[in-house]
């Protein structure tokens, strides 16, 4: 069997044998010069010939493909070397050992720069160097391949080792590491639970445990976790970090904002920290600060895509000239990392939308979505088949044979629907009353249905909701108080009454109606062009992957009328409550009036002057809800028209959809 001319090439360059590598490597570059593996050895060659030219274009491209890469800024790291540019060649080796920190070349190098610089620095570099070189070969070729992004390698080599020695503790992290990347966060809490109880002090992993966990939701139990690692270590930023995060997570968001000032106090030149710290005062509606602590993150790292987009999604800020200059800037530099460039897209898009210069908004706006579109790879047609799915085996026949089941507390009141729909409004009205608490987007009822639907192989068919027919009614009155007790956490006010406000809910509405008959269900909607662009300009954190293309986006507004349109068929009569985004701004206390009516709750003044009510508000919507009711960005697309062909030939493909 012929041999893979990359690894022959990577074998005559060991030995020294520079022309027969070189052969080797142009013929590599012919047929597979986009392979990240090619082009790392051709860096290396060309640095080895003394081409640093070449090597530095080299390594460009690389990191345009693969810009964790740690090797590749080790690479980086020995061209300056050799060139003589010592401090470019000490941030290369940082960048490197950030990216990986198994490379003990950099290590050793940044070692004996600090030895007389920083001493302290030194030693940790050194104790690093000590913790890596005593990992059994195994778990370093495992580690290996994880650091270079090949999962399924680290996979294979990890399950091997761990078949022979099944209790060694950092293998087991990066099994669970692994299963986290994939989403099997149920398998990652089961091994770092026994690598708890197996390695205690071990606290790495316990930190993951905890990060699991509140993955998984189990906001109490993550928070306990985080309690015990900082009572072995209390200063550990790490572990504040983490316990701040939490805090925020379960609506304790002042007392997130307090630890958040203190880490950036103690450690100014953390770009995360500081962004961090700016989405608890936004939260809380200490604008000026937020804006101060994202500035804090850009001026740290000025390619910090997420900074500048936290600037743009304040709603309110106003860009300077010079910091769409920098934006610019960044956004057309060569190597900068994808998510930073997205990031950086929409903050661009929406600076520019504020200076009216809607064509240039439109490109950077479109040019953000697509990237976005190339990492979550949204497929239409699955969303499409999982609302024939509910439509199928949601129906009436379902309802009627379960009348009278499921768990009677009336507590929550669902907001659901499109996202950028008016939902933030509707909630802000409702937390203006008196019996009504205000929480967040909570994910459980996703959590539940995701629990119903089980582990899935590979080809394995959806079990949800097809088996929500086989659940019998102490079930579904389980899973109703399952939900009342897992979203206790998030209430801090005492109120009988709480909203949960997450939009996708309306995916799984015959789910609510079974354990929850008694739960109160609104469906926040918007005219669909409005809406369609609104979503399309939003860069969302997470769990919106239909919102980066306008033809996807108008399929699944097309979908959502269409599944709405079954449940009112099925369930009910006024079973779910259309509130129309429009009908509110046109007749604010008719609407108000109507809505708490439907909850069956006393007309309240405050509902009306909702903007006056203090409370954390965790949407890109924060700031709008702040002001009196207005009609400010209603018509914002109709200055992008020319450009919405795809979303409205979306929403004309299916003319007998309801509105």
């Amino acid at each position: 069997m012929q041999n893979d001319p990359l690894v022959e090439a990577k074998l005559a360059l060991a030995r020294g044998d520079m022309a027969q590598a070189s052969v080797l490597l142009a013929g590599l570059m012919a047929t597979r010069g986009d392979d990240p593996e090619v082009l790392y050895l051709a860096a290396v060659i060309a640095r080895a010939r003394g081409d640093f030219d070449a090597a530095h274009r080299l390594l460009d491209q690389l990191m345009t493909l693969q810009p964790q890469l740690g090797r590749a800024h080790q690479e980086r790291g020995h061209c300056f070397r050799q060139q003589g540019q010592r401090d470019a060649a000490i941030a290369a080796y940082e960048q490197a050992v950030e990216c990986n920190p198994l490379l003990t070349a950099s290590i050793k190098l940044l070692a004996v720069h600090y030895q007389q610089a920083d001493p302290v620095r030194a030693k940790a570099l050194q104790d690093r160097l000590d913790d890596v070189e005593g990992h059994p070969p195994e778990v370093l070729a495992a580690l290996s391949a994880y650091y270079d992004q090949d999962y399924t390698l680290a996979e294979a080599r990890v399950r091997a080792f761990l078949l022979k020695v099944p209790d060694e503790p950092v293998a087991m992290r990066l099994l669970a590491e692994l299963g986290t990347r994939l989403g099997e966060y149920e398998d990652a809490e089961l091994i770092l639970s026994k690598c708890k109880q197996f390695s205690p002090d071990y606290l790495h992993a316990r930190f993951d445990y905890a990060e699991v966990l509140s993955k998984r939701f189990k906001y109490d139990a993550a928070l306990r976790e985080a309690e015990e690692l900082l009572a072995l270590e209390p200063a550990n930023p790490q572990f504040l970090m983490q316990r701040a995060n939490l805090m925020l997570h379960t609506g304790r968001t002042e007392d997130a904002a307090a630890q958040y000032a203190l880490l950036q106090q103690s450690s100014p030149d953390n770009a995360t920290v500081s962004l961090t710290y700016g989405h608890a005062l936004k939260t809380l509606s200490r604008i000026d600060e937020a804006v101060a602590a994202y500035r804090q993150a850009y001026a740290v790292r000025s390619d910090f895509g997420d900074a500048y987009w936290s600037l743009a999604n304040l709603k309110t800020y106003r860009f300077t000239a010079a910091e769409m200059a920098a934006m610019a800037a960044e956004e057309a530099r060569e190597g900068i990392a994808v998510d930073d460039r997205i990031h950086l897209c929409f903050a661009l898009g929406k600076a520019l939308e504020d200076a009216q210069d809607h064509a240039r908004s439109f490109e950077y706006y479109q040019r953000g979505n697509q990237l976005r579109q190339g990492v979550v790879g949204y497929r239409p047609k699955a969303i499409t088949a999982e609302f024939d799915r509910q439509i199928q085996h949601c129906n009436a026949a379902l309802f009627s044979g379960t009348v009278g089941a499921g768990c009677p507390a009336d507590d929550p009141i669902f907001i659901l629907g499109l996202p950028r729909a008016g939902s933030t409004l509707l909630e802000q009205i409702l937390a203006s009353h008196s019996q009504v608490e205000g929480t967040t987007e909570l994910p459980d009822i996703m959590a539940i249905a995701s629990r119903l639907n089980g582990r899935l192989g590979q080809d394995d068919a959806d079990r949800y909701p097809d088996n929500l027919g086989e659940l019998s009614r102490d079930q579904l009155a389980e899973l109703g108080q399952g939900y009342i007790d897992s979203t206790r956490v998030h209430r801090t006010e005492g109120k009988v009454r709480f909203i949960d406000k997450m939009p996708n809910n309306f995916r799984h509405i015959g789910l609510i109606h079974l354990i929850l008959p008694n739960a109160r269900i609104i469906d926040a909607r918007r005219e669909p062009l409005a809406c369609g662009f609104s979503v399309f300009k939003q860069l969302f954190a997470a769990g919106q992957d239909f919102s980066y293309d306008l033809g996807h986006i108008g399929r699944y507004y097309a979908d959502y009328l269409r599944l709405m349109a079954h449940w009112d068929a099925v369930l009910p009569p006024g079973r779910v409550l259309k509130v129309q985004h429009e009908d509110v701004l046109d007749d604010l206390e008719g609407q108000v009036r109507r809505i708490l009516d439907y909850c069956a709750l006393p007309f309240e003044p405050a509902c009306l002057e909702f903007h006056k009510t203090s409370r954390a508000v965790r949407t890109p919507s924060s700031e709008q809800v702040r002001r009196p009711i207005n009609r400010d960005g209603t018509d914002v697309w109709k200055a992008y028209d020319p450009w919405l062909g795809p979303l409205k030939q979306a929403l004309a493909a299916r003319p007998e959809l309801p509105g």
